[in-house]
């Protein structure tokens, strides 16, 4: 039966390109779910869009001596046709800086503000006299007081990681004017977190302890067990949503308050374009809303979040928030600052219309439950042995066959015999598994499964050899092909989450739209053949090509030379 599902991907910051990190952890899975329940023939919006506040871009924007809006102007831009080349099948991919976003951020304030889920705070901040602000914790430097490290930041110190205050660094500077800031009363809003701990522990501690990833509800349990304090979600800046309350000049929206908000008003860009109802998608209960998120930001999902929206009132909260942890690069930890990254502007020109190897490659290795480690050797690796010599030899040694023996006309097959029942028994249960593993957001196994079936099919090309019976029985050739040429229409769509080119082209090739039976999902399961005898297919096409060792190398050397 049909279901409503929202799938939202986490906000890329605009004040850089996307990276494999971001790709890993994020937006490939999220695109193979949506991608799949959409094929299962559910109503599906897929959002996203670029978070553009912060302090982060007004440090650019200072260091560049731009304004904050052409920062995000050019980011926003590069990010948007990096998904679209790479086949992220967003619905809908907006912006924070938005008119839509700005009002919508600010009606939700506004109704928390009304129904009193806010307490007003003061406190004392640093303050830079010379510039006339109050310096956010990234605008602070000092000497970290576990390290020494000199040039750590007043919310954390990049050499040993410690996480502290700003007021606990020695000789505390500002890093816009380089002059020692001074204490200045401020005050701000905070939300009652407190409030929401005995609802939080219910919903996520009992109710999902066996639904959700053990990293999810491991990292959740940790922030309840301590006990939830009131957080702040506004700051003095002049960049972001303005408060919009009397007496709130010169602050704005913290960003971790307004960026999940986006996925709301991204959700409402889409459905005035489409001539949509957005409340749907968030304000009714048959809806299941997904969260597809890094693990730096599970605390934001499942704790903050899902408290605003309980404290506003109106909206749904999440069905589950499979989170990711990190991708490596090399055997270290990916370096936007020390420019150690893969980024995908650079990937999509290094390598043009090899989208679906990255995206194989990411995923077959994806740091579901785990760090793990992309290497350029095992992208190689993957490629020339998996894609190449795997999915792509038994697309085309079928096609060829398809050719050199019947001019590419499918031929008509006869009686089945247990080889050929063997085979299509594997093949259904591959699809049955890959079904339940993308149920169950487990992205590796469900790709895993699904190169499998490639495999199913060269070991049964393999076993019963064709080319060598062909003079002697050609009437059980004509069955053999046509079972290679059902399995070739099976990796076709089940592909498509996956490997969403590749399944073009295999499609292309089989000419799917020809056939009788229609070439879906459901269809699949029908064990039913998906070709029609005596239909004509299209010519061989490679699939993938080989990487060869000087084109990686070029990769290493690249990475080696920024570092």
């Amino acid at each position: 039966m049909s279901k409503t599902y929202t799938i939202t991907a986490a906000l890329p910051y605009t004040n850089g390109p996307i990276h494999i990190g971001h790709l890993a952890g994020v937006y490939i899975p999220a695109d193979i779910y949506a991608r799949f329940l959409r094929m299962t023939g559910n109503d599906v919006i897929y959002i996203c869009g670029s978070d553009e506040h912060g302090v982060p871009i007004t440090i650019k924007a200072k260091k560049e001596n731009k304004s904050p809006q052409e920062i995000v102007d050019r980011y926003h831009q590069n990010i948007k046709q990096s998904f679209s080349e790479f086949g992220i099948s967003f619905d809908n991919y907006s912006r924070t800086s938005s008119k839509i976003h700005h009002q919508t951020a600010s009606d939700f304030f506004l109704k928390l503000f009304e129904n009193g889920s806010f307490e007003e705070i003061t406190s004392e901040q640093f303050y830079d006299q010379e510039e006339g602000q109050f310096l956010p914790d990234r605008f602070i430097i000092g000497t970290c007081p576990k390290c020494g490290f000199e040039e750590s930041y007043g919310d954390q110190c990049e050499k040993c990681g410690t996480s502290h205050n700003s007021s606990d660094l020695i000789n505390p500077r500002s890093s816009i004017s380089g002059n020692k800031p001074s204490l200045k009363s401020t005050n701000h809003w905070y939300l009652k977190l407190d409030e929401f701990q005995g609802f939080l522990e219910q919903w996520i501690l009992k109710e999902n302890k066996d639904y959700w990833k053990s990293n999810v509800y491991g990292q959740c349990k940790s922030w309840l067990d301590d006990g939830l304090k009131p957080r702040a979600v506004t700051r003095d800046l002049d960049w972001g949503v303005p408060v919009p309350v009397k007496g709130a000049d010169g602050k704005v929206l913290y960003v971790w308050f307004d960026a999940p908000i986006g996925y709301i008003s991204s959700t409402k860009e889409w459905a005035h374009e489409n001539k949509k109802d957005w409340k749907k998608y968030w304000k009714d209960d048959k809806t299941q809303l997904i969260h597809f998120i890094g693990k730096d930001n599970i605390v934001f999902h499942c704790i903050i979040f899902p408290s605003m929206l309980k404290a506003h009132g109106d909206f749904i909260i999440p069905k589950n928030v499979p989170a990711n942890e990190f991708l490596n690069l090399e055997g270290s930890k990916i370096s936007t600052s020390k420019n150690w990254a893969v980024w995908l502007p650079e990937y999509l020109k290094d390598f043009p219309d090899k989208q679906d190897v990255l995206r194989y490659v990411l995923t077959i290795n994806a740091p579901e439950n785990k760090d793990n480690d992309f290497t350029w050797k095992d992208f190689q690796n993957r490629n020339n042995g998996e894609l190449v010599s795997i999915l792509g030899n038994f697309i085309n040694r079928v096609v060829v066959l398809t050719k050199k023996y019947y001019q590419s006309i499918i031929p008509t097959k006869n009686q089945l015999v247990d080889a050929d029942k063997l085979a299509l028994k594997l093949v259904n249960q591959s699809i049955t598994n890959v079904e339940s593993h993308l149920n169950n957001f487990k992205f590796r196994d469900a790709c895993s499964e699904f190169m499998n079936i490639a495999r199913i099919g060269n070991k049964y090309l393999a076993d019963e050899e064709p080319w060598k019976i062909i003079k002697d029985n050609p009437e059980r050739v004509k069955t053999i092909i046509f079972v290679s040429l059902h399995i070739s229409s099976v990796l076709g769509i089940v592909s498509e989450p996956f490997l969403p080119f590749t399944s073009k082209k295999i499609k292309s090739i089989l000419k799917s739209d020809n056939h009788e039976m229609k070439w879906s999902w459901d269809n699949l399961k029908n064990n039913d053949f998906l070709i029609s005898e005596n239909l004509k297919i299209n010519e061989p096409e490679l699939l993938f090509s080989r990487i060869e060792d000087s084109e990686i190398q070029k990769q290493i050397d690249k990475l080696n030379k920024n570092n």
